[in-house]
Order: C-alpha cells, then structure tokens, then sequence
C-alpha cells in the first residue's frame, strides 16, 4: 500500500513538474528573439531564468499566478508576448495557472519531452522558444487541454493597467 501511494504522489508531482534534463524535443533551429546566455541572465532573475531556458518547475502552490483570479493577460516573462487570457485560466488544482487554450494558437509551441521516464508535451513561446510548463489532456471542455504553466514564465497584466516595457516592445515589433 505504501509503494502505491508513493507511485500516486510521484505522479502527480511530476504531472506539472520539469527539471533540466536532456529532452527529446523538436525545437525550431531559430526564433525572432535570440539572446545569448549571458543576455538572458542578465534579463532574467535567476528562477525566471532557470525556468525559461533550462526546464525547471516551480514548486506547486508557490507561484504568484497559480490563484490569480483578475481578469487580464499573461505575457510571456522571456518575450512580452501574449500567451493566454484569463477568460481561457481555470481552477486545476494542481497548484500551477492553468489554462484550457493559448490566446492563439500560433503564441505557443508544443515539443516532445522524454525526461522523467515520461513522455510529456513541453510548451515553450514561439517567440523564443522559452519553456512556459507542459500541456496534458485532462483539461475541461471545450478543449479538454491544461496548459500547465509555470508563474515566473509569465508576466501577467491586469485589465487596464499599464503594459509593462517588455510588453510594448513585442508589441511594437511583431503587433498584438
């Protein structure tokens, strides 16, 4: 019975969970924005950049989006691209935002991940390839999806607030 429940509570930690670790993906060889390491390290804070450009997960139920629930836009942390909407966030009791579809279709890649022993779909941004979490198939309708995404890839702005400069930029370079 012990073992079960150890079977049981990996799982589920893993449901949403990505460590750095060697995947066997189908990234594009190029994305509009590409920085170098050091670029990016320099943008980024150092969970945002160990979430971003190497895999990693934030701890279930840690994240500053996981219960937000103001009405806005999710942007992308990496880019200022707009990702999801909080009309498409839902309740998923995983401990990480979640949501049944990206803005568009075209604001997300998906990519095969073989770490952990699993096959999983990573997402990352088309903007520049940047991992956002994973999508699975147990979500509610009309999609029947969960996007499960990490709170540091994100930058999310309420309805009527002030874009933040990263948001202008893309916004100003690739529109939307």
């Amino acid at each position: 019975m012990k073992k079960i429940l150890a079977f049981a509570f990996a799982a589920v930690l893993f449901s949403c969970n990505s460590t750095a670790q060697k995947k066997d993906t189908n990234k594009k060889e190029s994305y509009p924005i590409t920085k170098t390491e050091a670029e990016w390290k320099d943008q980024l804070s150092e969970e945002q950049y160990y979430i971003l450009r190497r895999a990693g997960t934030e701890r279930a139920f840690t994240g500053e989006y996981w219960n937000n629930k103001k009405k806005g836009i999710y942007y992308s942390a990496a880019t200022g691209q707009p990702l999801f909407s909080s009309e498409h966030k839902f309740k998923s009791g995983t401990g990480w935002p979640s949501f049944y579809k990206p803005i568009d279709e075209n604001a997300v890649e998906e990519l095969v991940d073989r770490s952990h022993g699993m096959v999983r779909t990573e997402v990352v941004d088309s903007g520049s390839g940047s991992h956002l979490g994973h999508v699975f198939n147990d979500g509610p309708e009309p999609t029947g999806l969960r996007y499960c995404m990490n709170s540091a890839s994100l930058l999310f702005v309420a309805d009527g607030e002030e874009l933040p400069e990263i948001v202008k930029e893309w916004s100003e370079k690739y529109g939307n």
